[in-house]
């Protein structure tokens, strides 16, 4: 038996849904009220899987809340989507076209559901991300730093540049004592750390963007991470393999973390070697470092979910 999805389109401001590619349909606020709604509308539809697409956030308040009111649902990749409906002939885009087509595409791909992170994972996540802001925060004023030479304008970025500081080593802390309290992640964290030049903030990140390292093959981890090549090739075509898509904050945190780990780990120096006497491009070398470091950390990451899967 089909199950019925809805396909819910999400702006700011409003939530459109369509049952199917070309059913029933509602326009709901994006908020509390609107959203309850919209779950009594799927109740009453025989809703079994609702869909949306990532919309940089705008999505969190009506995944979680269709969630408490039991309703499944899974939020999908926006850019997939429209090539879907490219693919499928819709050049054009409205809000009801849109959530008939989420809804289509769901149905296509086989989505299923995915629950939304338990409280703790979605407070590391907000975290770390907030860390990032302001590690970006402080190089972007020490940039400009370096341009002034009014006083003034120096106590100013001087000023914000001590408050950043003060916030991240405040966030460190949080951090490093949420990791601490979970079972799983403390285990994690000293696995990782066994690993010479991998310290705190890429522990964080894989822990708040990669929680499923440990339960995926090599293979899927590079894939998901984007430091996969791709193949193009067709008949006796070899094309060039690149990569792409992925999870960009982590394949960036690997870039850095592989480079300062190949001058610790003699295995890593080794493979940076042949590369390079083989005359691989700098930048292929840099992507198979870091396809070789998540792939040592998921490795790791499976032995300790073993480890205290025996000991439960």
């Amino acid at each position: 038996m089909t199950k019925i999805i809805c396909g819910v389109d999400v702006s700011s401001k409003h939530l459109d849904a369509c049952i199917g590619r070309d059913g029933a349909r509602m326009r709901v606020g994006n908020d509390i009220a609107g959203i309850a709604a919209l779950a009594a509308f799927c109740r009453e539809q025989g809703v079994a899987l609702v869909v949306m697409e990532a919309t940089g956030g705008y999505e969190r308040l009506a995944f979680s809340l269709l969630w408490a009111h039991e309703l499944a649902c899974a939020i999908v990749n926006p850019r997939q989507v429209r090539r879907f409906a490219e693919a499928m002939g819709f050049l054009e885009k409205t809000d009801r076209i849109d959530a008939g087509l989420i809804a289509w595409y769901a149905e296509a791909r086989g989505i299923v559901a995915r629950p939304p992170a338990a409280a703790g994972h979605q407070r590391l996540r907000a975290l770390v991300g907030r860390l990032h802001q302001l590690t970006t925060l402080k190089v972007m004023q020490a940039n400009q730093r370096r341009l002034v030479q009014e006083e003034t304008v120096l106590a100013s970025i001087d000023e914000i540049v001590a408050l950043v500081r003060r916030q991240i080593r405040s966030l460190e802390t949080e951090i490093a004592a949420l990791i601490e309290t979970d079972r799983l992640w403390h285990a994690l964290d000293a696995a990782f750390r066994q690993i010479k030049g991998v310290a705190d903030r890429t522990v964080a990140r894989i822990m708040a963007d990669f929680d499923e390292i440990g339960t995926v093959s090599n293979k899927a981890a590079g894939k998901l991470v984007g430091a996969a090549p791709m193949a193009r090739d067709s008949g006796t075509h070899t094309g060039r393999r690149s990569v792409r898509g992925g999870r960009r904050a982590i394949r960036d945190i690997l870039f850095v973390v592989a480079d300062v780990v190949r001058r610790h780990d003699p295995d890593f120096a080794d493979f940076h070697k042949r590369l390079s006497d083989a005359g691989k491009p700098k930048k292929v070398i840099r992507i198979a470092l870091a396809r070789k470091l998540i792939v040592r950390l998921n490795a790791k990451a499976r032995d300790v979910r073993k480890q205290l899967a025996l000991l439960a």
